[in-house]
């Protein structure tokens, strides 16, 4: 149950992210939770392979690459949804800044209220 709850989190957050910044776009409700699964899909398979061959640059730029792994995630979902657009990849980075900075506020909102 709270693996649905921590998606349709990400998945509201991620719907009133794309009305705020304009590089990023969704065509409904429907297609940022099909975003949320896909995400979730892609941290659990293809984050770790990426964080693993990205070490090196995360160590020398001091976490700073870890940031770009995110926003080549929030790509790689982009690729794979017809119903989502991402005008680039600053566009991405600047979504998967915000994206972890407030799913993990309201992750921290739910899981202080247990």
């Amino acid at each position: 149950m709270n693996l649905i709850i921590r998606l349709f989190i990400t998945a509201i957050v991620a719907f009133v992210l794309t009305k705020i910044l304009p590089g990023v776009h969704f065509e409904g409700f429907s297609a940022a939770i099909i975003f949320a699964i896909v995400l979730g899909l892609l941290n659990l398979i293809v984050k770790p392979v990426l964080s693993l061959f990205g070490l090196p640059l995360t160590i020398i730029t001091l976490g700073f690459f870890a940031l770009v792994i995110n926003a080549i995630i929030i790509l790689i979902a982009d690729y794979f949804i017809d119903s989502m657009v991402v005008d680039g990849f600053w566009w991405a980075f600047i979504f998967s800044i915000a994206l972890s900075i407030v799913t993990s506020l309201a992750n921290s909102m739910l899981s202080d209220g247990d």
